[in-house]
């Protein structure tokens, strides 16, 4: 199912057709190609200085991983990630041989929105999520103390908005995308005076 960006102007295709759907096809499987595109993509995100503070933990269906990471999702996601083809949560390293890395949420914001956007690429869909436990991340896979858990990552292929079975959810999922309008935004001369 597309559900395109109204922009007011074209933007990169990428951009304009992702979103975030909780139905995915639970027959999918994603290959070693898709995967190590998705990963190399999030691996070529520019970072502050280059320090590269983004890793991944990756579950594909059938691996261990894969209901490991499902265990630390809150109940709401796991009612529908289960389905997902792989499974990631997104990691900061907050420190390296210099010290502190600077800005490191940022950067892995920056690699996992590399990672959604070749997802959407290759025709598949992607969901980030909060609702999950970074503290049970941290011990089920022996993270070590400057590498934090910051988000969990749903990626596949779209399946039928019935599958989510809660009719709520099925109207979130067709509901049409909202954004605030470009004016309210992005400002010029001061806040709250439309840049464009």
């Amino acid at each position: 199912m597309r559900k395109p960006a109204e922009t007011s102007v074209p933007v990169a295709p990428a951009i304009a057709e992702r979103w975030s759907p909780r139905a995915y096809d639970e027959t999918a499987v994603i290959t070693d190609a898709q995967l190590t595109a998705l990963l190399e993509a999030a691996r070529w995100a520019p970072s502050f200085g280059n320090t590269q503070p983004a890793r991944y933990l990756v579950g594909r269906r059938g691996d261990p991983a894969f209901p490991r990471i499902l265990a630390t999702l809150n109940s709401g996601n796991q009612a529908w990630a289960f389905r997902a083809s792989a499974l990631l949560i997104g990691v900061m390293v907050t420190t390296n041989e210099k010290g502190e890395v600077p800005y490191a949420d940022y950067g892995l914001g920056l690699a996992t929105e590399n990672l959604v956007l070749q997802a959407v690429e290759l025709g598949l869909i992607a969901h980030q999520m909060a609702g999950f436990s970074p503290e049970q991340v941290h011990e089920e896979f022996g993270l070590p103390e400057d590498a934090v858990a910051r988000v969990a990552i749903a990626v596949g292929s779209p399946g039928d908005p019935s599958v989510l079975d809660d009719p709520r959810r099925i109207e979130r999922e067709l509901a049409p995308r909202r954004r605030l309008p470009l004016a309210e935004f992005a400002f010029g001369d001061q806040w709250g005076s439309p840049a464009l």
